[in-house]
């Protein structure tokens, strides 16, 4: 008898510990993030916005989503659309053949634009998986470190790439990214989001979008960062951004 009550206060014990030390599960951070950006209005919301002049429209239809993009170049337009049966080509409103190989760079350009458009949408989808780093610190905040890395199947041609998020520890937002891609010759990059602004219920940033001046893992971009030894690449703005309220639901 006296055996069984330790062994009740051990356990007890241990869950008290775990309880008051402060970790939080990784999917946790995951859930709180997306509710906080946006939460179920990025799977019902008809959204669009332009990037570098390009045209890009997100349309949820019954629960399945058609990715667009439109190229105005002069008098000719050029529709894009991507969706769960492959990918579609029109040129001012007539059908053309694509090859197999171009569709499929075409498609990886359209999802992956639409993909960093509505961060962080989309951390949950089946092929994702997260481990949580630890937690480190930026500037003057607190963050949670979170390395995403994707299954083989339904992962996209870009399955093997490996991403780390920065999450808020006080707002769970992302504010910073850095992913690690073998396309085009592989590299890394580390992005630092600004402009934050809530169109509609659902967050949009625009990116500060660095590159290490060496061949480097995902992995060391975070130090690097911190004693700006990163090259400013480019800047990523999103412009003319619509959220349809009336199909919201």
């Amino acid at each position: 008898m006296l055996r069984f009550t330790v062994i009740i206060f051990i356990f007890i014990a241990i869950g008290c510990r775990n309880k008051n030390s402060g970790t939080i599960d990784v999917q946790d951070i995951i859930d709180k993030s997306i509710e906080v950006s946006g939460g179920n209005l990025y799977s019902s919301c008809n959204i669009s916005f332009t990037l570098r002049d390009i045209r890009y429209e997100l349309e949820n239809n019954t629960g399945r989503k058609i990715l667009k993009r439109i190229i105005n170049n002069d008098s000719t337009t050029i529709l894009d659309i991507l969706k769960h049966n492959g990918f579609e080509r029109t040129i001012n409103g007539n059908p053309v053949i694509v090859a197999d190989s171009m569709a499929a760079k075409y498609s990886n350009s359209i999802n992956s634009v639409h993909y960093f458009a509505y961060l962080p949408y989309g951390l949950n989808d089946p092929a994702v998986n997260k481990k949580l780093l630890g937690e480190t610190q930026l500037g003057d905040k607190q963050y949670y470190k979170v390395e995403v890395t994707f299954d083989e199947e339904g992962g996209g041609e870009d399955f093997d790439d490996i991403y780390i998020y920065w999450f808020n520890k006080e707002t769970f937002k992302p504010d910073y990214l850095a992913y690690e891609f073998n396309v085009d010759g592989g590299g890394t990059r580390f992005r630092e989001a600004f402009n934050e602004r809530i169109i509609n219920g659902i967050r949009f940033v625009d990116y500060n979008n660095y590159k290490a001046s060496k061949n480097i893992s995902v992995y060391e971009l975070e130090a690097l960062f911190k004693t700006k030894e990163l090259e400013l690449l480019s800047t990523i703005r999103l412009e003319d951004i619509e959220v349809n309220p009336d199909n919201c639901n």
